[in-house]
């Protein structure tokens, strides 16, 4: 070590000694830099160095020896050993901190590693992501690196793909579990020397569009309605254009061509033999399949064999665990991916004439998704008795409007079933790399969604025309794909937020989200490719408010994009028909819907009259009822105590911090100011009405008021709690759950006064803190829960409606945590009907089900004892609930029903008792319908909360959205050979 003129020899002396431990301090300090996860910006930097590197993301080649050594090229191994290229440092750390796997390349890689079943597949779904970014970004990391002669040997590849498939197929639970993935990844991962030219086809005509946007309109053709005479059309195309096409560009068309020649050459029965040899001699499969190919080359085009072929495709992934060995269940696979393939010919070569032609299309095409996995098997079953085509010569425009809505969901189920199964490792890739955002439009492009999509469409078509009933959606296609779900109307600025990214949302403006966030703020509109669950507390808040809120279609939410910051009217009317124009083209009606402000007389006041202040003790669960609710302590506590009494053993022990215990610590003065919490609450509420009465803008009155609530919310957070409210809290933890605080985990709720008012509902508005176990979270958690009233989501929807924001009181619930198998919502009426009779539910796995706006498991269970799937659970990851505190993630797999048939008859069991009871019972000012909040752990029903469930009359009842809501005579009916325009 070098000193200062060394001329100092006590501060020579002293770093002398000191070395050791610096190089200590230092080697601990890169060490944990090299182990800290990159950044998304780190991550794009990487990959441009990589874009530019003749080797990529490696660094040299090697023999890969058994014994785990490495030799140079010209050095083999003793034994014989795969030869690739190794990756470099940075993409061996980057997999190690962000489990990002760049330039994977398969030969060496164990097995186990690559499936990655601990994080959701994630390395296996990298891979196929990379495939598609290569495939549309000219090669992306390996851009250069695709030269890099010796990095990737084909053969070492499909002799790996070969034995994996192998090996993950004969895991019986593997197969059930993660069919569809398997499926998909035989598609991308070399085995046998397949392909996947789809993919090859749409990368090749992107690539020539961007680089020639004459190219543009063949390109949407082939990305949308792709068939045979598109390669006649691009000869022609490229014939016309050659003088403009420069060597590398004509060189794309020509391999475009190719490719597209190959895709389109009808499949021939000598194509399965590689396939069918490796089957076992003489297996019932094996026997199947010769006479199923047999037959259909006998067979002339049309519905008859498209019917064929989708019930193989659905035989096939019947029988697979029938097969014992992995080999011929990976033969099998590839049996059951060439047949996709013929049967995408024979919709190119067939075309639905009547509409009976078209359910019985929709049917085959129901039949064969689920056969590749876009389905369950229990999920086809639920749902395929509503899509049986009728053999009757007429059909009813009621029975119609049911087919057409049935053949919808079915589309967004399977099209959900890509999206729950990719989307996590999407938005992990797009991140760093947006061009990972087209992966699964791509793959639903590449299926057999894309003409059922368009099946779909034309039965939409079809029913309006003779229903008289359309969406006016400004001018985009497709507007059969869109269903309002609440009505209602808006006027603003359209935004269109496509992905997942993270948007700051405005009040005044129209929202279309690929997916809604579960805590948006109030918006004038929403409309979302997902819908999530009609009981969310996102759609339960839109419906309460008469916020406008459609489904639509990814197609549709592009074609949008167009007229995104432009001022737009959008109404749902009560039938469920959409209409959008822009601000130029509204008539006098509905700008007169916006011409005046609205009156404070159309808020609510939160009644304090008999609110109780004084009581500062804990009070048990056991002794609280329904008519305490906005006296006492909120409505969830004063329910559910009610529910205690009237449902003993499916209700847990619990207690309530009454609305005098807030109270009393908010009157103590703030650390360093000469005011209290409360007087300081008051004065905020005061000011800001005063500079609204001094002419200050709403906009400007609101930012004041959240920059003031947002520094007493922070105070609230540190307020001292009273050492007698601890003492007693303490000692009711012992007594009323008996164990002592901090050996318990407890859910604290909070439940103010100004929550499931008669016209509002409030829904998971403040905080909820989950799982608390420890003593220092719950008492920090008490503190939070008080502060959460005043964040700026509660604040702003609570400004719809309150006319004295300042008088609301928080108290809270606080139960034992009760580790559900699954969890969700019960609604005593059919919400997507408004049937009185019916039911609705939702349910999630794990904890906090549904009310979250997952993609939930529901059901419309109908008075006769029918229960339809309104839609199956699509959500990829759900919580359980530890002893040690908080939540573990867990991942969901979609093999099986999340309710059982006797949780069905429980909750229709348990609503029958609610409708009866409840509206008796003193306190409760509610006739029904009920929003029920509910688990199961064990098959044993849990309840959990209960509460008023609350619409918008004035939207339901709005004279505007009843003109344009058509009247529909359901008895009209229509014959089933009637041709289609």
């Amino acid at each position: 070590m070098k000193c200062h003129q060394l001329g100092d020899n006590r501060w020579f002396f002293f770093n002398i000694r000191l070395m050791p431990f610096m190089a200590l301090i230092l080697l601990s300090s890169v060490v944990a830099t090299a182990q800290s996860p990159r950044s998304n910006e780190q991550i794009k930097e990487m990959i441009a160095g990589f874009k530019s590197d003749i080797r990529g993301p490696y660094k040299d080649i090697r023999w890969f020896c058994n014994d785990g050594t490495f030799r140079e090229p010209k050095e083999r191994c003793p034994e014989p050993s795969p030869q690739r290229a190794r990756y470099k440092d940075e993409v061996i750390a980057l997999g190690k901190t962000n489990n990002i796997f760049l330039g994977q390349i398969l030969s060496t890689t164990i097995h186990d590693e690559f499936w990655d079943a601990a994080n959701a597949n994630s390395r296996a779904k990298q891979y196929q992501i990379e495939k598609y970014l290569r495939s549309v970004d000219d090669g992306w990391v390996l851009k250069k690196g695709q030269y890099y002669r010796g990095a990737i040997q084909a053969e070492d590849e499909q002799n790996w793909g070969y034995h994996f498939f192998v090996n993950i197929l004969e895991k019986d639970v593997e197969v059930e579990k993660n069919f569809f993935l398997i499926r998909e990844a035989a598609r991308d991962i070399t085995h046998q020397g397949d392909d996947n030219s789809a993919q090859t086809i749409r990368s090749i005509s992107l690539v020539i569009s961007e680089e020639y946007p004459g190219f543009m309109n063949l390109r949407i053709k082939i990305h949308g309605q792709p068939d045979a005479s598109d390669i006649e059309q691009i000869r022609n195309f490229k014939t016309r254009n050659q003088s403009k096409l420069n060597e590398s560009l004509s060189a794309r068309f020509d391999e475009l061509l190719k490719e597209m020649e190959l895709y389109y050459r009808p499949v021939q029965k000598s194509s399965f033999s590689k396939y069918t040899k490796r089957l076992t001699k003489g297996s019932e499969i094996a026997t199947m399949t010769e006479r199923f190919l047999a037959e259909y080359y006998q067979m002339p085009s049309g519905k008859e064999r498209i019917r064929k072929v989708s019930e193989q495709l659905y035989s096939i992934r019947g029988s697979m665990l029938s097969l014992k060995k992995g080999g011929d269940r990976l033969a099998l696979m590839d049996i059951s991916l060439l047949i996709e393939k013929m049967l995408l010919q024979d919709l190119q070569d067939w075309q639905p004439q009547t509409i009976y032609d078209l359910h019985h299309a929709t049917y085959s095409l129901g039949l064969a998704l689920a056969g590749t996995g876009y389905l369950e098997t229990h999920e086809w079953q639920s749902i395929s008795k509503d899509l049986v085509p009728s053999t009757q010569q007429e059909i009813s425009l009621a029975s119609l409007k049911n087919y057409f809505e049935r053949s919808r969901s079915l589309v967004e189920w399977e099209t959900g079933m890509v999206k729950a199964i990719y989307q996590p490792t999407v938005t992990l890739f797009s991140g760093f790399e947006p061009l990972a955002n087209g992966f699964i439009d791509d793959r639903v492009r590449s299926s057999l969604l894309l003409p059922l999509g368009r099946f779909v469409g034309s039965q939409g078509d079809f029913f309006a025309k003779k229903a008289g009933l359309t969406n006016k959606v400004l001018d985009i296609p497709y507007q059969g794909h869109m269903r309002g779900l609440n009505p209602g109307y808006a006027f603003g600025e359209l935004v269109v937020s496509e992905g997942t990214e993270v948007i700051e949302v405005e009040s005044n403006r129209i929202y279309v989200f690929e997916q809604p966030p579960a805590d948006l703020k109030p918006v004038a509109g929403i409309a979302t490719v997902s819908e999530g669950n009609a009981v969310s507390h996102v759609q339960l808040l839109a419906r309460n408010l008469g916020i406008p809120n459609m489904i639509l279609s990814k197609e549709n939410l592009i074609a949008l994009k167009s007229y995104a910051g432009q001022k737009v009217f959008y109404a749902v009317s009560n039938s469920g028909t959409v209409m959008m124009k822009l601000d130029k083209d509204m008539n006098a009606e509905e700008k007169l819907l916006f011409a005046e402000k609205k009156r404070a007389e159309d808020k609510i006041r939160v009644p304090v009259e008999n609110i109780m202040l004084d009581n500062n003790k804990v009070v048990n669960l056991r002794e609280i009822r329904s008519n305490d609710s906005g006296k006492l302590c909120g409505p969830k506590a004063a329910n559910l105590g009610q529910l205690k009494a009237m449902f003993p053993d499916q209700v847990v022990e619990g207690m309530a911090i009454p609305f005098g215990i807030f109270l009393e610590h908010m009157r103590q003065t703030i650390p360093n100011e000469s005011i209290s919490y409360w007087a300081k609450l008051n004065l905020i509420f005061k000011e800001s009405n005063d500079k609204l009465d001094a002419g200050m803008s709403m906009e400007e009155v609101d930012l004041y008021t959240l920059e003031e609530l947002a520094k007493l919310r922070e105070a609230i957070k540190k307020i001292v709690l009273i050492p007698s409210f601890v003492a007693d809290l303490e000692s009711s933890f012992v007594n009323i759950l008996g164990k002592p605080m901090g050996q318990i985990p407890v859910f604290l709720r909070s439940d103010t006064n100004m929550e499931d008012l008669k016209d509002f509902t409030g829904a998971g508005l403040n905080l909820t803190v989950f799982n608390a176990a420890s003593r220092e979270k719950i008492l920090q958690g008490i503190k939070d829960v008080w502060a959460s009233p005043y964040t700026e989501r509660s604040y702003k929807w609570r400004q719809k409606y309150l006319l004295n924001p300042e008088n609301v009181y928080p108290s809270i619930l606080i139960i034992p945590s009760v580790d559900v198998d699954y969890s969700g919502v019960l609604i005593t009426k059919g919400v997507a009907t408004n049937d009185s009779e019916a039911l609705t539910i939702a349910f999630s796995r794990g904890a906090g089900g549904a009310v979250d706006g997952q993609a939930a498991e529901s059901y419309m269970l109908l008075e006769n004892g029918e229960n339809i799937m309104l839609s199956p659970s699509r959500e990829p990851f759900y919580n359980r609930l530890p002893m040690t505190g908080g939540t573990s993630k867990n991942i969901a797999t979609y093999y099986q029903p999340i309710l059982n048939q006797s949780n069905l008859a429980k909750i229709r069991a348990l609503s029958d008792d609610v409708k009866r009871i409840l509206p008796n019972t003193p306190g409760i000012e509610s006739e029904g319908p009920f929003d029920i909040e509910l688990g199961f752990k064990d098959d044993k029903l849990w309840l959990f909360q209960i509460r008023p469930f609350v619409e918008n009359k004035k939207a339901l009842a709005s004279t505007y959205l009843i003109s344009i809501s058509p009247k529909i005579d359901e008895t009209i009916t229509v014959k089933m050979n009637a041709q289609l325009d």
